[in-house]
């Protein structure tokens, strides 16, 4: 039972990186704030891969600022 839920949210994880790699791709910003998120969503892929809750609730909240406009200050 409990890995039935763990595949669920790795599904549900990698559903929202695979939305969140296509808007940070369709952002209309500067290359570097979109280099700058690109890395975020590369660790948090790397982070899926121990800490899938973890990873979860990092991509929920870079999710949340890419709604709010919050973008991060590019190279």
């Amino acid at each position: 039972m409990e890995r039935d839920s763990q595949l669920q949210l790795y599904q549900a994880v990698a559903a929202r990186l695979k939305e969140a790699h296509t808007r940070v791709r369709e952002l209309q910003v500067p290359e570097g704030v979109r280099m700058a998120l690109s890395r975020k969503l590369l660790t948090i892929t790397a982070a899926a891969k121990h800490d899938l809750a973890g990873a979860a609730r990092r991509l929920d909240r870079l999710m949340k600022d890419l709604d709010e406009g919050r973008f991060p200050e590019g190279d």
